[in-house]
Formats: C-alpha cells, structure tokens, sequence
C-alpha cells in the first residue's frame, strides 16, 4: 500500500506505533515479573513448610532418642541396683576372717605356731592345730583365749594337754568381725 500521508504525520503514526509497541513490551515484562514474583513466593511458601515439617519430625525424633534412653539407662540402674542388693544380702550375714586371724595371732604368744586354721561359717565355729614348744605356753594361749569375750565354748583336746607340739583348739565365735551393711 501507498502511503500517501504527508511526512509529519507518517513520523507521527510511527511514533506512535513503537509507543505501543514499548507499552505492549513494558506489559509483556511486567506480566513475566508479576508470574515470577508469585512462582517464587509459592516456592517460599513450599520449602518454608517442608522445614516446619522437617522440624517437627525432628523434635519428635530426639524425644524418642531421649525416652529410649533414658529407658536404657533407667534398665542399667535397675541391674546395677539388684547387683548391689544381691551382694549386699550376700555379704549382710559374713564374718571377716581377717579380724578373726588378726584377733589369734594376736593371741598366739611366741613359741606358738599354727598348722592349720579351719572355720566352719554355719556355727561359727572355729578349729585351730599348731605346735607350742610346751604346756606353759599351752596354758598361755587357753587363758589369752578365756579373756577374750570375742570367743565362747573353748575346747582343747585332751591329748594338746599330753602333746603340746600336736595341739588343737576349738571355739566358737560370739557376733564377731561382721561385714558392715
């Protein structure tokens, strides 16, 4: 087509064209903005939730931990506190021999040797063999013995009497030497 404007007006009409071609251009990128802007606050929006999800998840993840450990620790205590109880109730009743051997060395005077030391824990009762050089010491040990109140039902065999060098003594122990609770 001929154009047959005059030259003022043609400039005009293409002026005005790529005014409406910026305006069309300015609303195409406007619009693309305005669309990006909400893609990415809905993006926002997404990963903002997904956290919260994943912090929720998370908190009730560590109280499980927590109860489960504390179930395991509170299941060790128990163990331990009936190891405890066991071992008390085991020792609650013992005597301690080393106070017992304490107290008859204690009592052998010198010349006076043990060969044998037996206790017997059900009557508390204990048999001692040994040598003395002769009967004085004997007699020494049976009056150290008698003086002690520790010891009760004191018994010397008759032939310790004849033979000092083969002695043997009984006697029983009076709630002596206990293990403390």
């Amino acid at each position: 087509m001929i154009n047959l404007l005059p030259e003022k007006e043609k400039e005009e009409l293409i002026i005005e064209e790529q005014k409406k071609i910026i305006l069309i251009l300015g609303i195409l990128i406007l619009i693309f903005l305005i669309s990006l802007l909400s893609i990415l606050f809905s993006i926002n929006i997404y990963i903002s939730g997904q956290t919260n999800v994943q912090k929720i998840i998370l908190s009730q993840e560590e109280k499980n931990f927590e109860d489960s450990e504390t179930k395991n620790f509170q299941k060790k205590l128990e163990f331990l506190n009936q190891d405890i109880s066991n071992l008390n109730s085991f020792y609650k009743d013992q005597i301690s021999l080393t106070e017992i051997l304490d107290e008859v060395s204690n009592i052998l005077p010198s010349g006076a040797y043990l060969t044998s030391f037996s206790f017997t824990a059900d009557n508390s009762q204990i048999s001692l063999a040994g040598s003395a050089s002769n009967r004085e010491i004997l007699l020494e040990i049976k009056n150290n013995l008698e003086k002690e109140k520790k010891f009760s039902q004191i018994y010397f065999s008759p032939n310790s009497w004849l033979d000092p060098t083969n002695f043997s003594i009984n006697f029983i122990i009076l709630e002596f030497g206990k293990i403390p609770k």
